[in-house]
């Protein structure tokens, strides 16, 4: 066999244009069908149209006059009260403790310096929508501190409460260590409360501190406490189920 006549070659090309033919016969075969379908159809009486009043639809029936539900109150509408005074919602200072930094309105830049990267912080509230920070903050005893922040965002495609509330619980989780989820907050849906282990260091004082973190509609409850004695899980729980009632 001549070197200049392979026998791989021709089949190869036997099969394109095979597949040509066949696809030449199915273009034809599609248009021949098409317009045969299209002379049938003009054969035919048009079908009508349904009507556009249909009895058979159901829908409810207005209540009669004077049977109305009656419209909620400020006390139950929660949205009233979130879009009222942010800081009236704030628990109040339990009885003899002292004012401790910020206590009403709290800028976002004042906000975000407690956090590792102020800039980072910063950058994500303002993408998620924030809208104000109403902060209460006090002290008992000797070194114990609790910061309350009411965190609200705008409404939008993002619920930026979530987001929040659940980025900082991932961080309370990671924290913590593998396996501590925390503790779900009553009554909050995705609420939950983390009580961390002492931290201890050489020449200074014990540190231990709790944090709760709550979704309530466009509201992140923050709640963060500190002392230099250990922190009971009744403290935390009972400060976050009480801020939940408020809202």
């Amino acid at each position: 066999m001549s070197p200049d006549t392979p026998p791989t070659v021709r089949p190869r090309r036997r099969a394109l244009r095979t597949v040509g033919l066949i696809a030449v016969a199915a273009v034809l075969g599609l248009v021949g069908g098409t317009a045969t379908g299209y002379g049938i159809q003009a054969e035919r009486e048009p079908t009508p149209l349904p009507a556009l009043n249909q009895p058979d639809l159901a829908y409810p029936k207005p209540l009669p006059k004077g049977q109305e539900p009656e419209p909620l109150s400020a006390a139950e509408d929660r949205q009233v009260k979130a879009n009222g005074d942010l800081r009236k919602l704030l628990l109040p200072r339990p009885k003899g403790a002292r004012a401790d930094g910020v206590d009403g309105w709290q800028s976002l830049p004042e906000y975000v310096t407690d956090f590792t990267r102020p800039g980072g912080a910063l950058e994500e509230q303002l993408e998620s929508g924030i809208r104000r920070i109403a902060t209460r903050s006090w002290r008992t005893g000797e070194l114990k501190s609790v910061t309350i922040n009411l965190i609200q965002y705008r409404p939008g495609s993002l619920i930026g409460a979530q987001d929040y509330v659940e980025g900082q619980q991932l961080i309370a989780t990671r924290e913590l260590g593998a396996g501590a989820e925390g503790v779900e907050v009553k009554g909050s849906g995705n609420g939950r409360y983390f009580v961390y282990p002492v931290h201890r260091r050489a020449g200074y004082l014990d540190y231990h501190q709790a944090r709760a973190f709550i979704q309530r509609g466009d509201i992140a409850i923050e709640i963060l406490m500190s002392d230099q004695r250990k922190i009971a899980e009744k403290e935390i729980r009972s400060l976050a189920e009480r801020q939940l009632e408020r809202l």
